[in-house]
């Protein structure tokens, strides 16, 4: 089965190459990320009549996440609980929805990370306390021994090849060694990163700016990951990123990537 993630930057706008990519790529399992819509007003329809279950966490104008899948959903859980240091989080980005696959449980989540520029103001703070939000329930979740697949845009460039110039992204809250220090921190869990641990091709990226030619240089970035538990990284079969969609009329500044598990 297939398995995808793709910050779509807003539902509205990219309502028609989503279908074209669902119909073109057939996953299984769709995290979507920024989908800048309320719940009641996401254009469900066509996305249900491919065969799709849909659940979602909207938030207007911003943010957004929503999981789409063939399977039915056992259990959905919104919103990235909170600690007893942290104040009140209204931003919608995080979901969880579980499923059954050959009589045991697939938990996936779809997760926006916060973008935390500019670095010096509360934004960085926010992804940070947000990153160690997201480690404490990973610890949780990881104790029931499940399959277990955190997918979305991460907001994190792990490391230098993961990016055209280094130097030009130097004190971005995305490089920022804090940034990447909590990623590794999540990961050093007990999670596989599933595009590296299958392709160690350079300049394997999944976002692009709209601005200064970046698409047209290949001057991208990866932020769009899928994490595995141990026990979902058993049933790793290979990842894909469908850079192509980068090239299609009103596109979004990230592609999806997929796995296959099996």
């Amino acid at each position: 089965m297939k398995i995808a993630t793709w910050n779509i930057n807003g539902i509205k706008a990219r309502h028609d190459n989503l279908i074209a990519w669902l119909k073109e790529a057939q996953p299984d399992i769709a995290c979507l990320q920024e989908i800048k819509s309320v719940d009641e007003n996401f254009p469900r329809d066509e996305i249900e009549g491919l065969g799709y279950n849909l659940e979602t966490h909207g938030q207007k104008g911003f943010n957004g996440v929503a999981l789409l899948s063939k399977l039915p959903f056992d259990e959905v859980n919104r919103g990235l609980p909170l600690r007893d240091c942290d104040n009140e989080d209204e931003q919608a980005r995080f979901i969880e929805g579980v499923f059954t696959v050959g009589e045991k449980p697939l938990r996936v989540v779809s997760l926006y990370l916060p973008n935390g520029n500019p670095v010096d103001t509360e934004k960085f703070t926010y992804k940070l306390q947000w990153m160690e939000r997201l480690i404490d329930w990973a610890k949780e979740r990881l104790a029931l021994e499940e399959a277990l697949i955190l997918a979305g845009d991460y907001n994190v460039i792990p490391m230098p090849e993961d990016c055209h110039d280094p130097k030009t992204w130097e004190g971005d809250a995305l490089f920022r060694p804090e940034s990447r220090s909590l990623f590794r921190q999540l990961c050093n869990l007990g999670f596989t990163d599933a595009l590296r641990n299958t392709n160690d091709a350079p300049q394997t990226y999944t976002f692009w700016d709209y601005q200064a030619g970046a698409w047209q240089r290949n001057n991208g970035i990866r932020i769009d990951h899928l994490l595995f538990s141990a026990e979902a990284a058993d049933m790793l079969k290979g990842v894909n990123v469908d850079k192509h969609t980068r090239d299609w009329e009103k596109p979004s500044d990230h592609v999806p990537v997929w796995a296959e598990i099996g």
